[in-house]
C-alpha cells in the first residue's frame, strides 16, 4: 500500500512534469533553444523521479536517477530501450545547453 505522503508527492512530481513540458514546447516555438532543452529534460527527470518513489527507489542525484531508471525499468524491459537512450541524450543536452550555451 503506497503511504498518503508518497502519493501526494508522487502526484506533485507528474503535475511538475507535464506543467514543465508545456513550457519546454512554448520556449521552442519561441525559438529559446537551451531553455526548452532544460525544461525538456526536467520534464522527464520529474516523471520518471516520480516513478522511482512510487516504486520505492531512492535517488540522491540526476545520474542516480538516470542509472536507476535504467537498472529497473529500462533493462527489464518494463520500458522500452529507447526511453533511456531518450533520457541520457536529454541529460547530455541539457548539461550542453546550460554549461555551454550551444543551442541559442
Amino acid at each position: 500500500m503506497i503511504s498518503k505522503q508518497r502519493k501526494e508527492y508522487v502526484k506533485y512530481r507528474f503535475e511538475s512534469a507535464r506543467k514543465t513540458f508545456n513550457a519546454a514546447r512554448i520556449l521552442a516555438e519561441n525559438g529559446f533553444w537551451n531553455s526548452a532543452v532544460n525544461r525538456l529534460y526536467y520534464s522527464l527527470f520529474y516523471a520518471v523521479n516520480a516513478l522511482l518513489v512510487l516504486n520505492e527507489i531512492q535517488t540522491k542525484s540526476h545520474s542516480s536517477t538516470k542509472s536507476q531508471f535504467s537498472l529497473y525499468f529500462v533493462k527489464t524491459g518494463k520500458f522500452d530501450k529507447k526511453y533511456g537512450k531518450l533520457f541520457s541524450e536529454l541529460f547530455d543536452w541539457r548539461q550542453k545547453g546550460d554549461y555551454e550555451n550551444i543551442f541559442d
